[in-house]
C-alpha cells in the first residue's frame, strides 16, 4: 500500500510588502490609509465683511512720462454698513486690484457717521457744491428712495430710504457728483467726523501726486 503524502498548507494570508513594513496603526486613524471615503463635504464659513462695498467708477489714465506713456487705472468706491456709515475713496495703480485695495482704504478714512431719523432718513433739507456738480436732498416721509446717479449708490449703503436727492447740475462726472453728495451729508454727520472738505484735499493731492 502506497504511503500517501499531505502537503503541509500554509494558512496565514499573504499580504504586500508595503503592509508587511507598516508599523501599527495610530489610534484613531481609519482603516485602509489615507484613502478619501465618500460623503459630504464641508466648506468652512466665510466671515463676512464689516462694510458693503460697491464700485463707483473706473477708468484708465494714461501719463506722459519721459520714457513714453504709463498706463494705470484709477477706482473710485463707496463703502457703508448700511446703518448710518458711508464713505467715498479714490485710488490708482497700474493693476486694477491694487486701486482698489487703495480706494477702500481711503474710503475708511473718509467716513461720516449720519444722524438717521426714525424713519431712516435725513433731519433737514441740506444742499452742497463740488465743483460744477451741486446736489439738494430732502427727507421725505414713505415715498421711498428718489435718487439717481452717484447719490443714489451712497444712499443705498448709508441706509437711507426716505430721502429725495436732486442734481441741480448737468454734470455727468460720477467722482464729482459722489463728492457733492458726501458734502451734503456731511451736514448731518456727527460732530467727531472729520472735515470732509480736507480729507478730499488730501485726496486729490495724492492723486495728482501719483
Amino acid at each position: 500500500m502506497a504511503d500517501t503524502q499531505v502537503k503541509e498548507t500554509n494558512t496565514t494570508p499573504t499580504t504586500p510588502r508595503a503592509q508587511e513594513n507598516r508599523g501599527p496603526r495610530r489610534p484613531g486613524s481609519r482603516p485602509g490609509g489615507n484613502r478619501r471615503q465618500g460623503g459630504p463635504r464641508t466648506f468652512a464659513e466665510r466671515a463676512k465683511p464689516e462694510f458693503d462695498q460697491k464700485m463707483l467708477d473706473i477708468r484708465r489714465v494714461t501719463r506722459v512720462v519721459a520714457g513714453g506713456r504709463r498706463m494705470s487705472f484709477a477706482v473710485t468706491m463707496v463703502i457703508g454698513d448700511r446703518k448710518g456709515s458711508v464713505g467715498v475713496g479714490t485710488g490708482k495703480a497700474i493693476d486694477t486690484a491694487l486701486a482698489i485695495g487703495k480706494a477702500l482704504k481711503t474710503a475708511r478714512k473718509n467716513m461720516i457717521k449720519i444722524k438717521m431719523t426714525k424713519e431712516l432718513s435725513i433731519p433737514y433739507e441740506v444742499s452742497a457744491k463740488f465743483t460744477s456738480s451741486q446736489i439738494a436732498m430732502m427727507p421725505n416721509r414713505g415715498k421711498g428712495l428718489v435718487a439717481g446717479s452717484a447719490a443714489r449708490t451712497i444712499l443705498t449703503l448709508a441706509g437711507l430710504t426716505n430721502v429725495t436727492a436732486k442734481f441741480h447740475s448737468g454734470s455727468k462726472n460720477k467722482l464729482n457728483n459722489a463728492r457733492a453728495t458726501m458734502l451734503a451729508l456731511a451736514k448731518v454727520a456727527t460732530p467727531r467726523t472729520p472735515s470732509i472738505m480736507e480729507a478730499m484735499q488730501s485726496d486729490r493731492e495724492a492723486r495728482i501726486n501719483s
